[in-house]
């Protein structure tokens, strides 16, 4: 060989060993770098020349090999152009156009292909995701660890929910999402030891916010968190050995050729991006089509202030007449059904219920070897042949939906459940709400009958607590941001009652803190598109008529969201249109009444509002207002308080 091709050689081994390519969004703001160093592949993030993720290492190690180190990046890189609209009447924004500028970064391993990384950049939005391909006669893997790293500059803040320990709580169900949030924290930590359940929010210096999740998830794989590490570096963790009671293999099993779910990352100098974003929805599509027309609905329930002992027929009827009168089309009958009212009986209730108009959703017993929960119906939804034989059923009295309850962890035996529970409802015409549950990973678009997951410190605990209450304006103003950018997110929220028990009587029970119109305005603020408020049949006669009337015309499934101003856990002003009408929500958890000017450009000067607002005892009132010339307002809430702007 003479010089001239060994220089060569040494040049194109050099290029491989430190090859470099971009990929941009498509206003160019937005630039993701992928290299490669010594054989470890590696990806950085910059936003308007600002860096948000430092050099960070990709790649899988799997059973089939190693493909963290020992790489080599290919030259050519295929590159396509997205351009997708698609409607969706259950998310954030009901018409969605995304484009996206996709790059596909193939790796070698010895001369053999072994896995592509599949970057897709969107203005203000990264996915990735690995395609792994057969390696010989080996058809099969099992990835026992993704590298996949998230390494923040110095300064970055933190607004996570850590990850509890397996099969602890109420009957050993956790981890089910429902741990408090940490605000405003230094990276370098690990939450409890567990790291952190997904969404995962910080603010990364003075340069703006960064928001990762995943979606795409189903039963093919196992749902993932964030294991803090020092110094700023976060990677993809898989669920815990304890998760199911023990069962179950932490690590998913792919066929090859195969892909792993979509990691996704939000950035914005302001919050705008993250609570408007659709990227969990804009990378994946239906798995199947929908058995009918699925409605998105209000409606009520007695568990949140009258808890189990009222799961009763006469109670239920109540409530079916409740909501009748409220122009809802369900109620949602909690646990203990089936003992405390029978299954002819709720075969009655649906019957009346169908005369008035209103539907009902039954609640489950998720089952099986992984919680110690003693509520029942129990043993009906964890068996393929049984659950289909009560799903006929369900269908044969005209239930509208079931509420599943009490899962085990994410492992991905517990995804195939949630797809199996989901795949059998649509079979049988019936939606799906889960509870003690994982975060929906845009399962609004690949499950056509999913209508909304908890997977949040929700209502529940406003009653069981003082200091859930005491905290429940700092929690709110806390999901806008973070768990509610990403899914449906059913609270249960919205009381009217001043006291959480089944009669409203003074004293008794957990006091509410926040006001009226705070109640209204998380109404708003809350996205899911079917919705259990926790309203009584008593608040048709002590709660304002105007809060009345406002729960009875508010919508849950919406056309579009904007972000007006906010700050996690402190407050948050946001507007969300149904049609040509705009309802503009605000609340404050700070120790002082906020004050600002809001700029509603969604108005023409002139335009009649009405607005609701709270005096500095948390008293609510509305009144009627025109937009003036400049489309501003001067706001005031008071601590535990809100506005609601409604044209």
């Amino acid at each position: 060989m003479n010089l001239k091709s060994l220089i060569l050689v040494c040049l194109v081994s050099f290029l491989k060993l430190n090859a470099q390519s971009i990929v941009k969004s498509p206003d160019g703001k937005l630039i993701v770098s992928v290299s490669i160093s010594n054989g470890i592949p590696l990806y950085s993030v910059t936003y308007n020349k600002k860096s948000f993720i430092e050099k960070s290492p990709l790649g899988l190690k799997t059973n089939a090999g190693d493909f963290s180190s020992g790489l080599s990046l290919e030259r050519n890189v295929k590159e396509n152009k997205i351009d997708e609209t698609y409607q969706l009447r259950n998310i954030k924004q009901s018409s969605v156009h995304y484009m996206a500028n996709e790059a596909i970064f193939s790796f070698t391993k010895e001369n053999t292909s072994v896995l592509d990384v599949i970057f897709r950049v969107s203005n203000n939005n990264v996915a990735f995701k690995y395609k792994l391909y057969p390696q010989k006669e080996t058809l099969s893997c099992v990835v026992q660890e993704e590298v996949s790293g998230f390494l923040f500059p110095k300064e970055t803040t933190t607004f996570l929910c850590p990850q509890s320990n397996p099969m602890t709580g109420f009957a050993r169900t956790a981890p089910s999402y429902e741990t408090s949030y940490t605000l405003d924290d230094a990276v370098g930590k690990n939450g409890l030891g567990n790291g952190y359940t997904f969404p995962c929010l910080f603010k990364v210096s003075n340069s703006g916010w960064l928001l990762i999740s995943e979606t795409g998830v189903d039963s093919g794989y196992c749902a993932s968190r964030l294991i803090g590490h020092e110094n700023g570096l976060y990677k993809i963790g898989f669920p815990m050995p304890g998760e199911n009671n023990g069962n179950g293999t932490t690590s998913p099993g792919i066929s090859l050729t195969g892909e792993t779910p979509w990691r996704t990352i939000t950035i914005g100098e302001t919050l705008a991006p993250i609570v408007e974003t659709t990227i969990p929805f804009d990378l994946v599509k239906p798995k199947y089509e929908a058995s009918k027309e699925y409605q998105y609905t209000k409606g009520t329930w007695s568990w949140i202030m009258k808890m189990d002992n009222n799961t009763t027929f006469p109670v239920q009827k109540q409530y079916i007449d409740f909501s009748a009168s409220m122009g809802y089309e369900t109620i949602l009958i909690d646990a203990l059904w089936d003992t405390q009212i029978g299954r002819d009986k709720i075969a009655e209730l649906a019957a009346y219920g169908s005369q008035k108009g209103v539907g009902l959703y039954l609640w489950y017993n998720s089952n099986g070897y992984w919680n110690d929960a003693p509520q029942g119906p129990k043993g009906l939804m964890d068996n393929a042949a049984i659950r289909r034989r009560e799903m006929a059923w369900m269908k044969s009295i005209g239930i509208k939906g079931i509420k599943v309850d009490f899962f085990g962890g994410d492992k991905q035996v517990t995804m195939k459940l949630y797809e199996d529970i989901l795949t059998d409802a649509n079979d049988f015409g019936i939606m799906v709400i889960f509870h003690g549950c994982t975060l929906p990973r845009g399962w609004e678009r690949m499950y056509p009958n999913f209508a909304s997951s908890e997977a949040v410190l929700a209502s529940e605990n406003l009653h069981f607590g003082q200091q859930s209450c005491d905290d429940e304006a700092v929690n709110a103003a806390t999901h806008t941001f973070i768990r509610n950018t990403v899914g449906s997110m059913d609270f249960g929220g919205s009381a009217l009652n001043k006291f959480y028990n089944s009669d409203n009587i003074a004293n008794k029970g957990s006091k509410r803190m926040t006001s009226d119109v705070f109640a209204l305005a998380t109404s708003v603020l809350f996205q899911s598109g079917v919705q259990h408020f926790a309203l009584a049949p008593n608040n048709l006669y002590d709660a304002p008529d105007w809060a009345i009337k406002f729960m009875k015309e508010v919508p849950t499934v919406w056309d579009e969201v904007r972000f007006l101003d906010g700050y996690p856990g402190r407050y948050v002003l946001l507007a969300r249109r149904k049609g040509a009408k705009w309802y503009i929500a605000g609340i404050n958890a700070e120790n002082k009444t906020l004050k600002t000017k809001l700029k509603l450009d969604m108005f023409s000067s002139g335009t009649a509002v009405n607005y609701y607002t709270d005096d500095d005892q948390l008293n609510g009132k509305v009144n009627a207002l025109r937009i003036n010339k400049n489309k501003e307002i001067e706001i005031k809430i008071p601590r535990n308080g809100g506005i609601v702007i409604v044209n």
